[in-house]
């Protein structure tokens, strides 16, 4: 098979491509920007492209398909040839299906926590020997790429994204997967790019539902999951919530086992990923025998830095039931320190105006709360400026701070005092690349 990847270099699509030439097929690949590492993975097997830009004499009749990253545009001139040829062109989670269509999909869907739930299940698999093919959204411990496609696995774990396709496909990621096993871990309104009605969000989850085969494993603590349980369903429906669980000197145990993850999103996900080992065949026993080890995935209450007397964690917290959970699992874990917690205004939701008023209480709980965005990402993403009088206002936190120079934050979090006190950062960005190491 011969297969070209138009924006080669995305964090998806690069590591699609690692995995069709892992599974020996003919790879080729065009982009306008490639970084690392995407750059030096691609390269490491001769999959970089040898220059940057879009090449229309690339794209022959020889071509077996087409797949088309999401940071290509519509009128990409790679794209139209293509077309011109009539050479099949998919969307990233269309081949994803076309892939899997003889294997039992297990979807993992959900506006917080489809990242961290897939990682479970794959940590305990392969510790188990259990071979499976998969697609996840984050680089994990142990695993070379972000997707394994194989002829031989007859299991296929996904992560279901609710966000488009492609550019010429409007559909959401998760609607083409056709799963035989799901899980839904909640859900919050995102993406309001796309969906501008927290409805009109609901609703992509609604249809998801209706495409389960087998079963839908759903979080029964989320109140919109438990009113979309109640509408009628083909698929047998398994609720689950926050398992019984003690914190003792920092350490959590759940069924008598000691686990390195925490907080109460993180053990909701725990028990969702259970389930759906155990309709894989895997018991309890063994499941909690595996999970004891797992560290969680990257960016998902991550362990940055530990000193004696403090930590740094990172987490890819934005929504503000995200942010207000995290803040949550800090506090309660470490009862003894306090909590600086530090959020950034990244998103499209996040920066839109009329969507930061949904952030009110979210950062209440650390013992200091700051917020910071940049006035010059909101210009490249051509969005309406908003002010930090603004940012105040939506967040009703007393003694917030608020930054819109990363300089001046790193050099307020470096001046702290970090004795018996935690850092909280969080964000799907980098704070303009702050370098969190360095900050305690």
């Amino acid at each position: 098979m011969k297969i070209h990847l138009i924006a080669i270099g995305g964090s998806a699509m690069h590591n699609m491509a690692l995995a069709l030439h892992h599974k020996g097929y003919a790879i080729s690949g065009s982009d306008d920007a490639i970084f690392s590492p995407s750059k030096d993975r691609l390269e490491k097997y001769g999959l970089l492209p040898s220059e940057m830009g879009w090449f229309p004499e690339k794209i022959t009749k020889n071509l077996d398909a087409i797949l088309l990253g999401m940071h290509a545009r519509i009128d990409n001139p790679e794209l139209a040839k293509g077309k011109e040829l009539n050479i099949p062109i998919f969307s990233y989670p269309e081949y994803i299906y076309e892939q899997s269509k003889n294997k039992k999909r297990v979807v993992i869907g959900g506006s917080h926590g489809k990242t961290s739930i897939t990682a479970m299940i794959l940590h305990v698999l392969q510790n188990l020997n259990i071979d499976c093919d998969y697609m996840v959204g984050a680089q994990l411990e142990g695993f070379d790429t972000m997707v394994k496609l194989t002829h031989e696995a007859s299991i296929i774990i996904l992560e279901g994204d609710e966000y488009l396709s492609s550019p010429i496909d409007r559909r959401p990621k998760f609607h083409l997967y056709q799963p035989h096993i799901a899980v839904l871990s909640g859900i919050a309104w995102d993406h309001i790019n796309v969906f501008p009605t927290f409805e009109m969000y609901v609703d992509q989850f609604r249809i998801f539902k209706n495409m389960v085969s087998d079963t839908l494993i759903y979080c029964e603590e989320d109140k919109e999951l438990k009113k979309l349980a109640r509408e009628e369903t083909n698929c047998k429906l398994i609720p689950y919530s926050t398992p019984n669980h003690n914190i003792e000197n920092g350490i959590t145990t759940v069924s008598n086992t000691e686990l390195i993850i925490f907080g109460n999103h993180n053990l909701q996900n725990l028990n969702a990923a259970k389930l759906v080992c155990n309709k894989l065949g895997v018991s309890d026993f063994d499941f909690y025998k595996k999970i004891a080890s797992f560290k969680g995935a990257s960016m998902r209450l991550e362990l940055v830095k530990k000193t004696a007397t403090s930590s740094i964690y990172k987490d890819f917290a934005h929504s503000p039931s995200k942010l207000k959970a995290t803040s949550s699992a800090m506090k309660k874990q470490f009862i003894g320190r306090k909590l600086v917690a530090c959020m950034e205004l990244h998103t499209f939701s996040s920066l839109n105006e009329e969507f930061l008023q949904q952030y009110k209480g979210c950062m209440d709980e650390p013992d200091i709360a700051i917020v910071y965005f940049s006035p010059e990402a909101i210009a490249h993403k051509k969005l309406e400026s908003i002010t930090t009088k603004q940012v105040y206002s939506a967040f009703a936190r007393e003694g917030l701070l608020v930054f819109t120079d990363s300089k001046k934050l790193e050099e307020h979090l470096q001046q702290l005092d970090w004795k018996n006190q935690n850092l909280l950062m969080m964000s799907s960005g980098n704070f303009d690349n702050i370098d969190i190491m360095y900050l305690i």
